[in-house]
């Protein structure tokens, strides 16, 4: 790194570690401060309930189960470290509140996707163990238990927020705490803007229990005629989304009300001259995991479309319901739903924390984190034609968010739809933007007679819909759209372009580790190159033939490893590599960088690899079946989990390989899924100034003392703790280094262009 980007590094990461104070709210565990006098507290997730295993006779059998943490749990262990960010008083408090939702979507996820996929195997009779020990029930039963006492710390956090939201003027109010005039704004505002979409339904044996949409939020009102003695029941849905805040804002002030609140208070709207008893709320969980045959499918796109439409009336996985919600009626719906006890969830206080990031957007910059804009690439700074830069300069390496995705990815897609020596482009969609100036790119491309070719992903799961709806527009504008290979989920993030240069057809790649979304380029941390490399065009060419034709035999790749024919062998020999080449003169190192480590096979090849003394630097962001620090077995190995700004989701891989270094980032983790059942891509990283920059990446992740989690034998987490109230973490870092990158190419540019035009690799 340069000593002029290396200052400026150091001016703006200090400049923003100003903000920072130490934590003092409690966490999952809270260890006090040592006697050696450290201020901040020490921060512990549960541990897994299986114990550590031991050596017997000196030898380590990893065939038993006790090596393998269970994948559901150690998912579950990160929503705690995700918890904590809510509970850190160093995090601002609008994000906290921000964390606090993404806990509730994201167990939401889990029950739809994860304990669906585990009810499903219960209800199939499958009883088989996983490599971890465990059957589907009891995986559930295991789960159930940690979601409670997960559940029951973000209400507890919940209240904590709401109350210091409060103390700074922003206010989530129940129908009792407002005033008259208050209550009337709202009974009109209820009535001008939501009691048309409203529509009770009665239960009784002319109305059947009514459908319950997926997490839905309802209101269950017991009411009866006057001087009836006997009770009727009625179901009304809360109508949240297309436009409508679960959060109603009292004119303009910052006081809000649950819609559900509101709702309540004013039934007698809906049941004129009825006397209402009792009004209880619930939510429901649906499962979203269907299956298809896809080889006996004529039409991939309609068999998605009919399992789209069966997945709205898929089996209910959980029910949440108020703590004081009455038996006997809870008992009712619990059997009209068909769930056991085991299946109903109860709860303090709002139900669905997920809609609490509502309050997120408001205008509170003092309540957030710093603006946050991203730096351009250096060597992207000058207005000259992409290609030429790519073809003159040499690959470039690209860094999001912390780099801007508008002026580099789509900017590559821009210029390849309007220049006229471009012949072709093709690219894969995993997930996209809900408006995407990539796909106005595309279709501009084709009017312009360019070939274009998309691969569209239709089983990205929650994006089904959305990806339907694209592929049906590209094809209309006469775009060649196919879906990937029968029975393989298309996960692979690549876009070839070919070119006609002065010396004949040229191909220009990018490959990333991210989605070519827009959106999550701002959220996401990821990485992608863009290249000429002769033989990566080449193996993209071959992979897209694949992707389109579905035939496999004899492909041959040169430099890409592509899943799933290759990918898993070639991370399996590299491993062994290491562990051959490991000597005291030349260490082995193995680093990876991921999303989740599940796959057994790597599992134990990382096990065999520590145990020869090769070091192993893992940074998983979530689920990751590697037990560290066993004795005589994974005591080489490091397990590092960063939470924080933004979501981890970068994809690297680094090999020492005896001092000939190899790194690879690329769409796959080591799971089981990604290196089997998916069409994958991992690109070499060859340029040594490009090398440079992944190693930085590498070595701020792992020497992070702020955002950092430190995975023990026992499947716990301790967060690592400062040794400065100045110390950042690897989002601040990485923001800074991005800035001052773009300031030494900016103030370079200026003295070059003062003086002769030289060739120059920005380093940082």
């Amino acid at each position: 790194m340069s000593e002029s980007v290396q200052t400026r590094l150091n001016q703006e990461a200090g400049a923003r570690a100003e903000r920072t104070e130490d934590s003092t709210a409690p966490a999952s565990q809270v260890d006090p401060p040592s006697a050696k006098g450290t201020e901040t507290p020490v921060f512990h997730t549960p541990a897994d309930p299986t114990p550590i295993p031991r050596a017997t006779d000196g030898h380590h059998d990893l065939d038993l189960p006790e090596y393998y943490l269970n994948r559901e749990l150690t998912w579950l262990n990160f929503n705690f470290r995700v918890l904590h960010e809510a509970e850190d008083s160093r995090t601002p408090l609008l994000e906290r509140l921000k964390f606090l939702a993404i806990v509730g979507s994201n167990l939401d996820e889990f029950f739809m996707k994860r304990i669906g996929g585990l009810k499903q195997q219960v209800e199939a009779g499958i009883t088989g163990r996983t490599v971890d020990g465990r059957t589907p029930g009891e995986q559930i039963e295991q789960c159930y238990e940690v979601v409670d006492r997960l559940e029951t710390r973000q209400r507890e956090l919940g209240r904590e927020i709401v109350a210091a939201l409060a103390a700074e003027g922003i206010r989530v109010a129940d129908w009792r705490e407002l005033t008259s005039q208050q209550r009337k704004w709202l009974r009109r505002h209820y009535v001008r803007n939501i009691y048309p979409l409203v529509t009770p339904q009665a239960t009784d044996p002319a109305h059947p229990f009514p459908f319950i949409s997926n997490l839905s939020l309802n209101l269950l009102v017991t009411l009866r005629y006057p001087d009836d003695e006997h009770s009727l029941v009625a179901r009304v849905k809360v109508p949240v989304g297309a436009g409508i805040p679960r959060l109603v804002r009292i004119e303009d002030s910052s006081v809000f009300v649950p819609l559900e609140s509101v709702m309540a208070n004013n039934l007698d709207l809906l049941f004129p001259g009825m006397e209402i008893l009792s009004c209880e709320y619930f939510r429901v969980t649906r499962n979203a995991i269907y299956d298809v045959e896809e080889d006996m499918a004529d039409d991939l796109l309609a068999l998605i479309e009919k399992g789209l439409r069966k997945q709205r009336l898929a089996p209910i996985v959980r029910l949440q319901v108020g703590r004081d919600f009455d038996a006997g009626r809870l008992q009712m719906i619990a059997g009209m739903l068909g769930l056991k006890d085991s299946d109903v969830f109860h709860g303090d206080g709002l139900l669905g924390l997920r809609d609490l990031m509502e309050l997120h957007d408001l205008p509170r910059q003092g309540l957030k984190d710093l603006p946050h804009q991203p730096s351009q690439h250096p060597d992207l700074l000058t207005e000259r034609p992409i290609f030429h830069i790519i073809r003159e300069e040499g690959p470039l390496l690209l860094h999001h968010p912390y780099q801007a995705f508008d002026t580099s990815v789509q900017r590559f897609v821009r210029e390849a739809a309007h220049d006229p020596r471009v012949r072709a482009i093709k690219m894969t969609f995993y997930r996209m933007a809900p408006r995407s100036s990539i796909i106005d790119h595309l279709v501009h491309a084709a009017r312009n007679g360019k070939q274009v070719a998309v691969v569209i992903e239709l089983r990205a799961r929650f994006d089904e819909a959305a990806n339907i709806q694209w592929a049906n527009a590209l094809a209309s504008h006469g775009i060649h759209v196919t879906y990937g290979v029968l029975g393989l989920k298309t996960h692979c993030k690549v876009t070839l372009v070919v070119r006609q240069d002065q010396d004949g057809l040229r191909r220009y790649a990018h490959v990333g580790t991210g989605n070519y979304h827009a959106g999550t380029a701002r959220l996401y941390c990821d990485h992608g190159i863009l290249t000429c490399d002769s033989a990566i065009g080449a193996d993209l060419t071959e992979l897209f033939n694949y992707l389109t034709t579905g035939y496999r035999p004899k492909r041959k790749y040169w430099k890409l490893l592509p899943a799933p024919k290759f990918l898993r062998p070639a991370i399996l020999k590299r491993i062994k590599r290491e562990i051959k080449g490991h000597s005291e003169e030349s260490p082995g190192h193995i680093q990876f960088q991921m999303n989740a480590l599940e796959d057994p096979e790597v599992t134990r090849a990382l096990y065999e690899a520590s145990a020869r003394g090769v070091t192993v630097d893992l940074i998983v962001r979530d689920s990751c079946r590697v037990r560290p620090g066993i004795p005589g077995l994974s005591e080489n190995i490091r397990v590092v989990s960063i939470v924080g700004r933004f979501l981890q989701h970068s994809r690297i891989y680094y090999f020492r390989n005896g001092g000939d270094e190899e790194y690879y980032i690329g769409s796959a983790d080591c799971m089981s899924r990604n290196l089997s059942a998916r069409v994958e891509a991992l690109v070499p990283v060859e340029d040594p100034a490009l090398r440079s920059e992944l190693r930085q990446v590498l070595d701020i992740q792992l020497s992070d003392r702020r955002c950092a989690w430190e995975m023990a034998a026992d499947g716990s987490y301790t967060q690592r703790t400062p040794v400065s109230r100045k110390q950042t973490c690897t989002f601040e870092t990485m923001i800074a280094w991005a800035h001052a990158r773009e300031f030494e190419g900016t103030r370079l540019r200026s003295r070059l262009a003062r003086g002769p035009r030289k060739r120059r690799r920005w380093k940082g």
